[in-house]
């Protein structure tokens, strides 16, 4: 019998959200220097909300079910437990949208055009110093069952 001697995690070595954090900072900074500020409507200020409600439902949903499968949040622990079902049946990282669709949000209740447009690069940052990471991480740790997960279910959505 094989004995999990994984001890490291993944070789991610701060907190995601500070991806987004710091693009948003910037994002405030770049509003200051050149503004480029839009009216925010009603209807923008309704979809911010939905969008606010749907994040912090995907998270709590991520945050139950790594709890219930006794497995990691955070990026640099181990991972235990593989999981395919629930909301990691649509997305491999919904977590991740979740901080995407709150900048959004943010940049639709604030009527900035800079926040809206850090999104992108906040992603291409996140996507190459967490989630290559992750899943290389992954397809070492739970291998053909990691494959087929990935053939499967998209990155994001």
């Amino acid at each position: 019998m094989a004995v999990d001697i994984d001890t490291k995690g993944a070789a991610v070595k701060f907190p995601p959200p500070l991806i987004f954090i710091g693009f948003l900072v910037l994002s405030e900074a770049l509003e200051l220097v050149y503004p480029a500020p839009f009216q925010s409507t009603l209807v923008m200020k309704g979809l911010a909300l939905i969008l606010i409600f749907i994040s912090l439902a995907a998270m709590l949903n991520v945050v139950f079910a790594l709890r219930t499968a006794k497995t990691s949040i955070e990026p640099w622990k181990p991972t235990s437990t593989l999981l395919t079902h629930g909301i990691f049946s649509y997305s491999r990282n919904p977590i991740y949208v979740a901080f995407c669709f709150i900048c959004i949000a943010i940049g639709l209740i604030l009527g900035s055009f800079w926040i809206l447009l850090s999104v992108l690069p906040a992603s291409l940052v996140l996507y190459f110093l967490v989630i290559k990471k992750e899943e290389k991480y992954l397809e070492s740790k739970f291998s053909a069952q990691y494959i087929t997960y990935k053939k499967t279910v998209r990155r994001w959505l």
